[in-house]
């Protein structure tokens, strides 16, 4: 069997993928992987072939709102030329899955940790309404992608069905979810699907203060985190470091207890941290479960709401003061979350549902039965 792996190429979209692949070729499956330069020693490494994209922002998710038609023809143009069995590729990648439609291919698609859209059942008024709205923007940049592809209009039973492939897999464990909701038939979970590259060297860290993790996602028009930060992590019980991601420039205090960077792992970080702060992205909230870590959120737009609140509902986080909250309750947070053992209890039990070693083979599996 032939599988082009086409993820967006941003570590928390392209490593999952990564993960599948592996376990694919491990089966003797041929598999290559689009990628752009920045990615391309990602694959490299992971030991999977790549096969090169020029136009990195196709698929990047800072540009999926607008670079779909180009990604609809860069994957178009690899399917061309590879002859694929079966596409595998990431949630909000348009031109991948207008690009397997228009080729009569099989797509399996890799979510994130929890649900974004709506259920079946009902998840209580307040999350149906904002999971109804991320569906209906969603679609919109769907169908602008099918329109510039030339595809004729679908007739689907529900509107969400085009946007899920053979079969969409989600990275976290139904605790995680939202009390009553139903997933759609297509979504399942099958777990984190967790790689990363392996560090160099080990990160030379200072000893003299115990470690908090954090990681930050984008703002969305929301609260930064760094006037926070600043104050949690001086004269507080813990030193940060502080992993920008796909966020801007540092706004580290010059007083501040923070090492700041941007590093293509987090795994060994997070072993020598007493707890990760983050805005509740897939990839900080499943390495801290993966780990047995406490969580500290601070959500602001798209997944970061919903898999914040799953993680507070599951009992592995506590929520991070609000803006303009005191100093002194930055700081308690920090240190009340580290030594919360219910919380790392918690933490720990969840962690090991996740790692159970079977997530790969799961999203194998289903790469392997859509192909059939």
């Amino acid at each position: 069997m032939k599988v082009l792996l086409c993820p967006l190429n941003d570590p928390g979209y392209l490593y999952p993928a990564l993960a599948v692949g592996r376990e694919l070729r491990r089966r003797a499956h041929t598999v290559h992987v689009l990628a752009g330069p920045p990615a391309a020693p990602a694959v490299t490494e992971a030991g999977l072939e790549v096969s090169a994209v020029a136009d990195a922002t196709a698929l990047s998710v800072a540009h999926w709102t607008v670079r779909g038609p180009e990604q609809y023809t860069v994957v178009s143009r690899a399917v061309r030329r590879l002859r694929p069995d079966v596409l595998v590729t990431s949630v909000l990648c348009h031109g991948a899955l207008v690009a397997a439609e228009a080729a009569g291919l099989p797509v399996v698609v890799l979510g994130l940790a929890a649900h974004l859209w709506p259920y079946r059942g009902d998840a209580g008024p307040a999350d149906a309404h904002g999971r109804e709205w991320r569906l209906t923007e969603t679609l919109k940049h769907y169908a602008a992608v099918r329109e510039a592809a030339g595809l004729a209009p679908r007739r689907d039973r529900s509107p969400d069905t085009p946007l899920f492939g053979a079969a969409f897999l989600l990275r976290g464990h139904p605790v995680m979810e939202a009390p009553g909701g139903e997933l759609p038939p297509a979504v399942r979970h099958v777990g984190p699907c967790w790689w990363e590259p392996e560090p160099l060297v080990a990160e030379p860290l200072p000893d003299s203060k115990p470690l908090a993790y954090v990681h930050l996602g984008r703002t969305f028009g929301g609260a930064a985190l760094w006037p926070r930060l600043n104050a949690a992590f001086t004269s507080g019980t813990h030193r940060a470091v502080v992993e920008l991601g796909r966020s801007g420039a540092p706004e580290a205090a010059a007083d501040a207890d923070l090492i700041v960077g941007r590093r293509p792992w987090m795994g060994p970080l997070v072993d020598r941290a007493d707890l990760v702060v983050t805005n509740a992205t897939s990839a900080p909230v499943l390495a801290a479960l993966l780990r047995g870590k406490p969580l500290l959120v601070a959500p602001n737009g798209s997944e970061q709401q919903v898999l914040a609140a799953g993680c507070l509902r599951a009992g592995v986080a506590r929520r991070l003061p609000e803006p303009g909250a005191p100093a002194a309750d930055l700081r308690a947070a920090v240190a009340e979350t580290a030594r919360d053992t219910e919380l790392r209890a918690r933490a720990e039990e969840i962690g090991g549902l996740l790692a159970d070693g079977k997530s790969e083979t799961r999203a194998a599996d289903a790469v392997e039965s859509a192909a059939r």
